[in-house]
């Protein structure tokens, strides 16, 4: 039998987060509901089922593993309820399970998954007539497959269920009548960027490659640039009433809360190649023309400005005007930070440079070394390394649909132009192709298309959930064929029917 479109769940899954919506449209709409993937334990909780192995942690200490044996679904805060005892202060244990690309703890799997269900999306288990496509990291054996499978089925009651790799959803997202079925997918999440070559529809599952660098980085490189902007630290660290001042932690907090700040209104662009070098070289002039964003950086703007309109009150309006034409001019911004408008200068576009240049992750403050077992490696030389796994025949094809996706994107529409020009010298282009026709000549990047009308604004960082919508609307639906678990399905072969549905095991 078909699912009816509006009893449908697309459940879409990253390392670090849960999007979901209920029901499926002519216009795809994009998530109703947007978690965090983490869930929280009481420290009083953690000691009485761990005993006190875990008792010198610190509070809130955001862990990815190990699992808490122990713990019961009940015990696990998640969404609201995990906030709330955050900001009150509690002391909790934060937990990821999806971080590294598995499922670390299958309890807080399922209290995420079912905060989702049932308490963000209104469903009833007991009258539960929803089908779940869920998207998920790519990877997972068959034995994680049939127990999601038994879950779905045995703990939340659906009445159909499909499981998706995200990167197949996020290239379905973009791919147009202008496009083929090949490229590589790089998907920017928060610590990691995971990069997947797409051939013919079908994810090369052995030229995937993962990177230890993502957003949290770079709002931490960022945040470490502003520590040399006065103007920003005398708005810091100006006492307030009532409040103590801040102390190392708490300076950090704040300038990355600024990042965010920078990124979220859509103040960051990403500098081209050899742009940022050139920025961290330019002089400070006292006489001829004034490097503002050197001034900027060193805090000594306003007695430039002060000086420079010393003995000119009769042309006040005149001097505002020009120096509001210098900081068109110069790329200087002015925004409302902790009461104050600060000035901050091109600094600000150096915000993803951690994912272009190994040696600028080691100088990130707070920032993990790079596992053994993670490459040390640019996101365009991992780009390159994955399509240069795939077959040789292949590659003209997957390089003409890049498409770099991920939370970043939503607010840095240039990123992946960017990565694109850094690409174009890791890949030999100036090959006659009467004499080579499969090699590679040109990058070509994608994005969502401009007819999903609701994803314009969101950019491309939705991508996964788009993708398994689409895909949602053709795999519940009878006439396409059986791509879907049924309860019939579970009834006569048990969580192994899964198998049989998921391309990647077969």
């Amino acid at each position: 039998m078909s699912i009816r479109d509006s009893s449908i769940v697309v459940l879409d899954t990253s390392r670090t987060s849960i999007r979901a919506g209920l029901g499926l449209h002519d216009l795809l709409r994009t998530p109703s509901v947007e978690v965090l993937a983490r869930v929280g334990l009481p420290r009083s909780i953690l000691n009485g089922v761990n005993g006190d192995a875990q008792g010198n942690a610190s509070t809130s200490k955001v862990l990815n593993g190990p699992s808490v044996p122990n713990a019961k679904l009940t015990d696990y805060l998640v969404g609201t309820q995990l906030e709330e005892a955050l900001a009150a202060g509690q002391d909790i244990v934060q937990y990821w399970p999806f971080a590294e690309a598995g499922i670390a703890d299958w309890t807080q799997a399922e209290a995420l998954w079912k905060y989702v269900l049932f308490n963000q999306l209104h469903l009833r288990r007991t009258q539960m007539e929803s089908a779940v496509l869920l998207s998920l990291p790519p990877g997972l054996s068959r034995d994680v497959h049939e127990r999601l499978c038994q879950t779905f089925f045995e703990r939340f009651n659906v009445a159909g269920f499909g499981i998706l790799e995200r990167p197949v959803a996020q290239f379905y997202s973009a791919v147009n009548a202008n496009s083929g079925l090949s490229g590589v997918v790089v998907d920017v999440d928060r610590e990691w960027t995971d990069i997947a070559p797409i051939y013919d529809g079908f994810l090369v599952s052995n030229a995937r490659i993962s990177v230890r660098a993502g957003m949290e980085g770079c709002k931490k490189y960022l945040a470490g640039l502003l520590r040399g902007n006065q103007s920003v630290m005398a708005a810091l660290l100006e006492p307030v009433e009532g409040e103590n001042p801040l102390d190392e932690a708490g300076q950090q907090a704040a300038l990355e809360g600024l990042t965010q700040l920078l990124w979220a209104e859509g103040h960051i662009k990403v500098l081209s190649e050899g742009e940022a070098a050139a920025q961290e070289v330019e002089d400070l002039s006292a006489d001829g023309d004034i490097n503002i964003a050197a001034i900027v950086v060193a805090g000594k703007e306003k007695a430039v400005i002060e000086k420079g309109m010393k003995n000119k009150a009769a042309r006040a309006n005149a001097a505002e005007q020009a120096r509001a034409k210098e900081i068109e001019a110069r790329d200087l911004i002015e925004v409302q930070w902790r009461g104050k408008t600060i000035t901050v200068g091109k600094e600000r576009h150096r915000f993803c440079e951690p994912l272009f240049d190994v040696s600028v992750r080691e100088s990130v403050k707070g920032k993990e070394r790079e596992k053994d077992d993670a490459p040390a490696l640019s996101v365009q030389a991992a780009v390159a390394e994955a399509v240069g796994r795939t077959e040789f025949d292949q590659r003209q094809y997957i390089w003409q649909g890049l498409f770099v996706t991920g939370e970043i994107t939503n607010h840095i529409k240039s990123l992946g132009a960017a990565l694109q020009t850094r690409l174009t010298s890791l890949i030999p282009l100036n090959v006659d192709p009467q004499h080579n026709e499969v090699q590679p000549r040109v990058i070509r990047t994608l994005k969502i298309p401009e007819y999903f009308a609701e994803y314009r604004d969101k950019g491309d960082g939705v991508a996964s959930f788009l993708g398994t919508s689409i895909v949602a609307k053709i795999t519940f639906n009878e006439s396409a064929g059986k791509n879907f678990v049924s309860k019939g399905d579970y009834a006569s072969m048990g969580p192994r029917a899964i198998l049989g549905m998921s391309p990647s095991l077969l």
